[in-house]
């Protein structure tokens, strides 16, 4: 990453919580697109991870002004240098010992000197580095970026908004003083993507591989206006009633209720911006008569259709486990990987959700209605959920879910219906519905898995 701070560098960069990309030198604006990158890359089964020069440096020195950047700062220099070398160390290691993909060095990386040293430890390495600088001179983005990031920054942890924003407004000025941005001239021999006020042109440089341009593509996608995703499985429906996975079944007298209950459960989580809502639904009719009374614009997708269970379509789990007990006891042991009979698998699910991903990262407020597979594989992309534990995420029925996607987090709130429906959430080595409390007396928590008490409002009942 290449970058001046307030320009996004980490929300790029760390969208995934496996895999880490380049930095550019516009901190915040490089922060949100740098943990995208890193999201999207882990979601899609890519080894990636993120090694923060920031967190290497807090380690010894915690709470820096802005006077630690200024280059002239003999002492601030060395320790700032330390951290860039350890880091690039364990990212070393990293590739060597783990078999690692794609790995972001997330700094300012800010002259051609220091970019000049990355270069050449990577070809010493075998390793191929692409530049991804963020450049941005849209004085409102950097402000809103700088109130949004250092509000929540380790830096400026137990510092006022003000006076945090007062320093880094100084931390950028000591940056920009040798600060050396990537130009076609200078840097023709490098592999770089240049974003200028985050998506308004995109200069792209060397880009051969294939991995690199699927990064290039996903980071021309992304926007950093403030929005949010809306998700809700379909009410309850016939099939739920009886056990029966997959089907095209209509919703159920309970199911018809929570329709008629959405579009107030929609004002209530989303306030003023409700308004601004598109719905998206799958193609099946028990999503489509969810939204039926919701009055927004409505865009129907295929890719949002349930994951396709082949040859055990219209089945219990009872009657799969009967049926095809070897298929069986395989998806419990790798639900993730396991290829329904004709059908398909979470992993098939992701690589057909690529598409939708791509399209809420360009979008403002969606409202998603679907299924318990399909909201599982998005939930995890957002909320970077590994691969192995997002097919056993519980996703209730009449449960509205609102995340809020931010530079170091997402934000989550849930709104729970009351008008009661069946469990369908199915635990491992079971072939019952239903979540099993633990000798502890807790149960899952909505969608993490985290362990609440069994009288949380949040616990599944």
């Amino acid at each position: 990453m290449v970058g001046l701070p307030a320009r996004g560098k980490s929300f790029i960069s760390q969208k995934s919580k496996y895999i880490e990309s380049i930095k550019t030198f516009m901190w915040s604006i490089i922060l949100t697109i740098f943990k995208s990158v890193v999201r999207y890359l882990s979601w899609l089964s890519i080894k990636a991870k993120s090694f923060n020069v920031g967190s290497y440096r807090r380690q010894n020195h915690k709470h820096p002004d802005a006077e630690f950047f200024d280059i002239r700062n003999k002492e601030g220099w060395q320790k700032r240098q330390e951290a860039a070398e350890q880091a690039v160390t364990d990212m070393m290691n990293w590739f060597s010992d783990e078999q690692g993909v794609v790995a972001i060095l997330d700094a300012t990386n800010a002259t051609r000197e220091r970019r000049d040293w990355i270069l050449r430890l990577c070809r010493e390495n075998s390793i191929e580095p692409m530049f991804l600088e963020s450049w941005c001179d849209d004085e409102k983005i950097i402000k809103k970026n700088i109130l949004d990031v250092k509000a929540t920054s380790p830096d400026y942890e137990g510092l006022n908004q003000e006076d945090a924003y007062e320093d880094f407004l100084k931390r950028i000025a000591k940056y920009e003083e040798n600060y050396e941005p990537l130009d076609e001239i200078a840097s023709k021999d490098l592999t770089f993507v240049k974003l200028i006020n985050v998506s308004q042109q995109v200069i792209i440089n060397k880009i051969e591989t294939y991995l690199e341009s699927r990064i290039v593509y996903y980071v021309m996608n992304l926007h950093i206006k403030p929005r949010c995703i809306y998700l809700s499985r379909h009410g309850e429906s016939m099939y739920n009633l009886e056990g029966k996975i997959g089907g095209n079944a209509d919703l159920s007298e309970r199911g018809f209720q929570y329709a008629k209950k959405l579009p107030e459960l929609v004002k209530q989580l989303a306030g003023d911006d409700h308004q601004k809502l598109t719905v998206w639904t799958s193609t099946l009719v028990r999503t489509q008569q969810t939204a039926e009374h919701l009055p927004y614009n409505q865009l129907q997708w295929k890719a949002l259709d349930e994951l396709d269970a082949g040859a055990c379509d219209g089945l219990t789990y009872e009657e799969i486990e009967r049926k095809f007990p070897d298929d069986f006891k395989q998806r419990d042991e790798n639900k993730y990987e396991y290829r329904y009979r004709g059908g398909e698998s979470y992993r098939d699910v992701v690589i057909r959700l690529e598409p939708i991903i791509m399209e809420l990262e360009r979008q403002e407020n969606i409202l998603i209605i679907t299924h318990q597979a399909v909201l599982r594989c998005i939930y995890a992309y957002f909320m970077n959920v590994p691969q192995e534990e997002s097919p056993w995420m519980s996703i209730p029925l009449h449960t509205l879910i609102k995340l809020e996607p931010r530079a170091y987090s997402t934000l989550v709130q849930r709104l729970k219906a009351d008008i009661p429906a069946v469990s369908t959430y199915k635990e491992r080595g079971t072939s019952r519905l239903g979540e099993i409390e633990d000798a502890n007396n807790k149960s899952k928590h909505l969608i993490t898995g985290e362990p609440v008490s069994a009288d949380h409002p949040l616990a599944i009942k």
